[in-house]
């Protein structure tokens, strides 16, 4: 899947605004700003992944983590901790406690962490 240069920007822009004000984003409300074709949330995904990688390469937190569901978990989907198990950053069960304390402590990091401009 992929996505268009200004989609890729309006992204990292999205995500930038969520991190300065520390808050977090629901994968609806970021599907619905970005206008993805479908089939968007496997756009979205992928788009998500490519930057959790980009990330992980550059020694970075991880700024995906900051894309939640809208469930009562409030957590990213169980995809977004596979794929941080297979960048060596997460190791645990994505439905139980270890993932609840390692995103907590992932997000406190991007909130934490400058992201260079040019990404």
């Amino acid at each position: 899947m992929r996505i268009s240069r200004a989609q890729w920007q309006a992204l990292l822009d999205a995500l930038e605004v969520t991190r300065r004000e520390r808050k977090l984003l629901t994968y609806r409300s970021l599907l619905e700003r970005l206008q993805l074709a479908t089939p968007a949330m496997l756009t979205l995904t992928s788009a998500l992944e490519h930057l959790a990688s980009r990330d992980a390469e550059a020694g970075r937190p991880l700024r995906s983590a900051l894309v939640i569901s809208q469930s009562a978990s409030r957590l990213p989907r169980s995809g977004f901790f596979d794929c941080a198990k297979r960048l060596g950053r997460f190791s645990g069960d994505p439905e139980g406690a270890a993932a609840v304390s390692w995103h907590a402590a992932e997000v406190a990091r991007v909130f934490d962490f400058d992201y260079p401009e040019a990404t």
